[in-house]
């Protein structure tokens, strides 16, 4: 009897242990599954963070984009200054930092690399190191007109109206030496109000033409004579619609398109002008929803599309044949479109508001980029 007690307690025990091995078994796998989810959970939390930190952290809109000659890009903001994005970070400015405004229309880069911002308000320039606030000028030669190859052309210093050395409806010109302001060969009105006011990127074109585009006009300078592209030239007025000029780019094939708040596009081919949203017949009483008459920017992709920007309606592509609206079906988020950028490779950036970012087309859709 004894040895049958001593096999029942044995069994017993190995019960007992393996009892013991089952539940420590089994809470080290929960422990191993609760680590494995908090490092999959910080892992996705740094994920997150690392894609946030590709993003512009702007909130008023992109206004104005470069890639500049080092590979840096640059982004101007509707309110909130300037950022660099070099080596993958991005690095902020504001008028704390050397900006003459938190409002950047235009960035460009000269022949020797300094980089120019646009402002609302006056002009600045990044030299490699630091950003600094140009404010030289050259009043002495206002109606000296003439063409260089390196030209830079920026507007007034005010966001309205004339300071009292400018006067007059006018542009600067930076030869690569100093900043010298050109009147325009016009008379304004006092009923004309802002109708000559800079409102555009310039444009060089093709036969060497300079554009410029105001509120009220379209101003071109050959090196020798002025084409003025205006409401008179045009026959337009209230009830037509007349000229808001936001944006002016010249395709491959010499013809200058001109975006306007409420006219929409224009198509002039050096000898006549076709109001492109009419004879597409985009307006609002025609389309009954997006409609392509508020342009803001205009571009040329690589295949020869053209891309017109709107405040409210999103992107518009006319291939030649038939014209295409893109929005937030498309991967376009937002409906306001202030800039299209073409980036060294080709690729076009489209930057905007609400919500504020940069987008690219893949040739399907659209994605977020910066």
């Amino acid at each position: 009897m004894r040895v049958k007690s001593d096999s029942q307690n044995t069994i017993f025990f190995c019960f007992i242990f393996l009892i013991v091995v089952a539940i420590a078994c089994n809470n080290r796998s929960q422990s191993d599954r609760g680590n494995y989810k908090e490092q999959n959970k910080n892992g996705a939390q740094q994920l997150d963070k690392e894609a946030n930190s590709t993003r512009l952290k702007f909130t008023t809109g992109v206004r104005s984009i470069l890639e500049d000659s080092k590979g840096n890009i640059w982004f101007g903001s509707y309110g909130e200054g300037l950022c660099l994005l070099h080596n993958g970070k991005f690095q902020y400015f504001t008028t704390k930092n050397g900006l003459s405004d938190n409002q950047v229309r235009n960035i460009y880069e000269d022949k020797n690399g300094i980089i120019w911002f646009e402002c609302g308000r006056g002009l600045s320039t990044y030299n490699g190191k630091e950003v600094t606030k140009y404010t030289e000028r050259n009043y002495n030669s206002e109606k000296e007109w003439k063409l260089n190859e390196s030209d830079l052309w920026f507007k007034g210093d005010k966001i309205e109206g004339y300071n009292t050395l400018e006067k007059y409806p006018g542009v600067y010109q930076y030869e690569g030496q100093k900043l010298s302001y050109r009147l325009f060969p016009v008379t304004p009105k006092h009923e004309d109000g802002f109708k000559y006011y800079i409102s555009t990127p310039f444009v060089k074109g093709k036969n060497g033409t300079v554009w410029f585009g105001t509120y009220g006009a379209v101003i071109g300078y050959d090196g020798s004579n002025f084409k003025i592209l205006d409401n008179e030239y045009l026959r337009l007025n209230s009830k037509t619609g007349s000229f808001h000029v936001r944006s002016i780019m010249e395709d491959r094939k010499g013809n200058l398109w001109i975006g306007n708040n409420g006219m929409g596009v224009l198509k002039y081919d050096g000898k006549e002008i076709v109001n492109f949203t009419e004879q597409q017949k985009l307006e609002k009483q025609y389309t009954k929803g997006n409609s392509l008459e508020r342009v803001f920017s205009i571009g040329e992709d690589t295949i020869g599309n053209i891309w017109f920007g709107t405040v409210e309606s999103g992107a518009w592509r006319y291939d030649g044949n038939s014209v295409k609206n893109f929005t937030k079906e498309d991967g376009l988020e937002t409906k306001q479109i202030w800039i299209i950028y073409k980036s060294r490779q080709g690729e076009l950036w489209f930057g905007g508001a609400n919500p504020s970012g940069v987008y690219r087309f893949n040739g399907k859709s659209f994605e977020r980029k910066y």
